[in-house]
């Protein structure tokens, strides 16, 4: 056996001067948010950077994709103090969050103890974590960030398995995707990274990270659906100039489209659906698995050159 190598730790401060110029628009890249939301059971996309709440800023607000809940990150470098554990409630109130992270570079135990509290006082549908982050390397490698939880609900990891577990539900979702994907591979858009989804919708990665693939079957109203929503720093303002194209778009995409602003959430998405789409007749899974391949792919071709200029932007705001 060769010889190994030995972990090696390294300081936050090394990766990271400072909380606010270093720390929170390293945590804001999709990749990282990616990083926290496997620690924690959960898919985050990021909504703004630095949210004002009356005279103060909050780190970071995200959306959870699978629920659309609200995800609060409030995050240092040192370890925990009092002053971020008053920031984590007050913004927590203002932006009603109903899941709140706190990450730092080490938990005291009384500030563990407060969010165990949280967790055993607060209403069910509001849950506290508390993320511990470290660096380490291997000899000259590149430093690797490691997020470890220190704190969490109770029955988190009991809920996060139970909407994992191989039931039959979800083994009929991770047959019908799959079936989509092989349809859809012909036509080169996918990256590799895509997998079944255990429900009934699935988001494709295509590239995009402000702007969202979707497609859905419905098993109880027998139809299924394609769309693309528009979030991020600029989602509402982004729908806005995909819909002033609609002409545009519905013409390259071959079908009119239903545009659904929501405004107050600062989002907006384009949307067909497919009447007569009976996902439990699975002797009719080839036509299905083809009509929404070609629909993904419809759909991607008619919008990738107007969503592409906007995404670029919206990611420039969020590495600044």
């Amino acid at each position: 056996m060769s010889e190994l190598g030995r972990l090696q730790k390294v300081s936050l401060r090394d990766a990271w001067a400072s909380e606010a110029g270093d720390f929170t628009p390293w945590l804001a890249l999709p990749a990282n948010l990616r990083l926290v939301g496997e620690a924690i059971g959960m898919e985050l996309e990021l909504v703004v950077k630095e949210k004002y709440v009356g005279p103060y800023r909050a780190d970071l607000l995200c959306r959870e994709l699978t629920s659309e809940q609200v995800v609060l990150i409030e995050n240092q470098l040192e370890r925990t103090d009092h002053v971020h554990l008053g920031q984590l409630l007050t913004y927590a109130a203002g932006l009603e969050a109903v899941n709140v992270v706190w990450i730092a570079g080490r938990f005291t135990e009384e500030h563990r103890a407060a969010l165990d509290w949280l967790n055993e006082k607060t209403p069910e549908d509001i849950n506290f974590f508390g993320l511990e982050v470290e660096l380490w390397r291997i000899g000259d490698s590149p430093v690797a960030p490691k997020f470890n939880v220190v704190c969490k609900p109770n029955e988190w990891t009991r809920t996060v398995k139970a909407s994992t577990d191989n039931s039959e539900n979800n083994e009929f979702c991770r047959a019908y995707w799959s079936g989509v994907l092989q349809a859809l591979e012909p036509a080169g858009i996918l990256m590799p990274t895509a997998k079944p989804k255990l429900r009934q919708d699935m988001v494709f990665d295509v590239g995009w990270h402000s702007f969202h693939l979707k497609a859905y079957f419905s098993r109880a109203k027998k139809v299924a659906g394609v769309w693309v929503s528009c979030r991020g720093l600029r989602g509402f303002e982004n729908f806005q100039l995909l819909q002033n194209s609609s002409s545009q778009i519905e013409a390259a995409y071959g079908a009119a489209l239903e545009w659904e602003p929501y405004p107050a959430e600062q989002r907006g998405t384009c949307i067909e659906l497919l009447q007569g789409v009976d996902a439990n007749d699975t002797t009719d899974w080839p036509r299905q698995h083809q009509l929404l391949a070609e629909k993904v792919g419809a759909l991607y071709r008619a919008l990738n050159p107007l969503v592409q200029p906007l995404d670029v932007k919206a990611e420039e705001i969020v590495s600044e």
